[in-house]
């Protein structure tokens, strides 16, 4: 439809990922049921709400409504240059001078940005976060960059991030700290709208299992990064008599969630994904002394936090059964160094791709994840295009063998009225 209104590329991309985050916006509330028209119209107004608050961009292409929007936002943005369909045109080259100058590039740097990690430690985020802050130029624009790692900060983490956006809310926050669960992320959505920010969750790009957003195989290269590591600031490194049992700890954070369900609910909350590469694709499977060794950590794990909970393994009952276990994972991880070692992507091709995902989400270039897609409460759509020449041959052979089909394909003439077809 839009096609035949002659919308343009851009306005179709920006329609197309509101529709899309739409469809699971009101399948979510409401799965399969027949709705009325009205419940659409209710619904309608706190979605583009939402939506629109999210981004100067949402908010240009959803327009003013009531007390929705900030006047002077707002009217920022309208002064901004326009195409002839009334979409934003940035002034490229343009460092903002200040955060009330009227192009589309200096509204868009109004806003704050908050980068975080749904990881496990071991998954390099210091590493990246280190990288990010000498990059020359930063993420491409002219808002200041700063870290803050979980590691070296007393006290409540994410209050003291929320205190330091408060001081200079439009730079971009780098959240050097492991943030595994909802409640962590449903903090960081109240920092977005108290110190009007966007967030971008950086995740390590992971199979994932049918429970668990990460494999074995990440599994086991956190692990042995984290035994690789000498004097580590938050203590967690070759030194750590419970290393191993800090990792499963971390890993059963994320359990009962698979890598699908695990991506589209991050994308659904800050509507941006960013994914650094992990291992590469073609690599030999995992040995079988080291799913062995996490096989019996994890069962290890449930004993003890069925009986124990969060209590330190030292002080439970099975004590002895974790220092034991502790030291075969040492052994185990150091003889099959060169197999975890060569499956994991170079490091410096890792944050490059990072690199160019994040500056796409500054610029406001957000592609939305495949995985995100389309995704209605707890089923998945996905439609193949089929050769139609090569289903009406099968048509035609089962009417061969079937009176009663040959008389059906005969009667609504399908040779005429077949022009495409895909399996759903």
């Amino acid at each position: 439809q839009m096609k035949i209104w002659g919308t343009s590329a851009s306005k179709q991309k920006e329609l197309t990922k509101m529709l899309d985050e739409w469809a699971v916006y009101i399948r979510r509330k409401y799965q399969n049921k027949q709705l009325p028209s009205s419940t659409y119209l209710s619904e309608a107004e706190p979605f583009l709400e939402q939506y629109a608050k999210r981004s100067p961009a949402n908010q240009a292409l959803i327009g003013a409504a009531g007390d929705l929007v900030q006047t002077e936002n707002f009217l920022a943005i309208l002064d901004a240059q326009r195409d002839e369909e009334g979409d934003l045109q940035p002034e490229r080259g343009t460092a903002p001078s200040s955060p009330t100058s009227t192009s589309l590039d200096v509204v868009s740097k109004t806003e704050g940005l908050i980068v975080f990690f749904p990881g496990i430690p071991g998954c390099a985020k210091s590493a990246l976060c280190e990288q990010i802050l000498n990059t020359p130029g930063g993420l491409g624009d002219n808002r200041p960059l700063h870290s803050l790692m979980g590691d070296r900060t007393k006290g409540r983490y994410w209050q003291k991030v929320a205190d330091e956006r408060k001081k200079k809310p439009f730079r971009i926050t780098l959240a050097d700290k492991n943030a595994p669960n909802e409640e962590v992320w449903r903090q960081i959505e109240d920092m977005c709208g108290m110190t009007k920010a966007a967030a971008v969750p950086v995740i390590p790009d992971s199979e994932g299992t049918d429970s668990n957003p990460f494999s074995l195989e990440a599994l086991a290269v956190f692990m042995f990064r984290v035994l690789q590591r000498v004097n580590h600031p938050g203590n967690l490194d070759k030194a750590s008599p419970n290393a191993g049992y800090i990792l499963l700890m971390f890993y059963n954070l994320y359990d009962g969630k698979s890598r699908r369900e695990f991506e589209s609910e991050l994308y659904e909350r800050f509507g941006s994904l960013v994914k650094m590469p992990l291992l590469k694709p073609e690599r030999a499977p995992l040995p079988g002394d080291v799913k062995t060794i996490l096989d019996e950590g994890m069962s290890l794990f449930r004993l003890h936090q069925s009986r124990h909970g969060r209590a330190e393994p030292s002080k439970g009952s099975y004590a002895q059964e974790w220092a034991q276990w502790e030291k075969r994972l040492r052994v185990v991880l150091s003889r099959n160094a060169n197999y975890l070692t060569s499956i994991q992507v170079p490091f410096d091709v890792a944050v490059k791709e990072v690199l160019e995902q994040l500056k796409a989400v500054a610029k406001g270039d957000v592609k939305t994840p495949d995985t995100a897609k389309r995704r209605f409460g707890n089923i998945v759509f996905a439609a193949v295009t089929v050769p139609q020449a090569d289903i009406l041959s099968l048509l035609r052979k089962l009417g061969e063998n079937d009176g009663d089909v040959n008389n059906f394909l005969n009667g609504i003439k399908v040779e005429d009225n077949l022009s495409k077809a895909h399996v759903t």
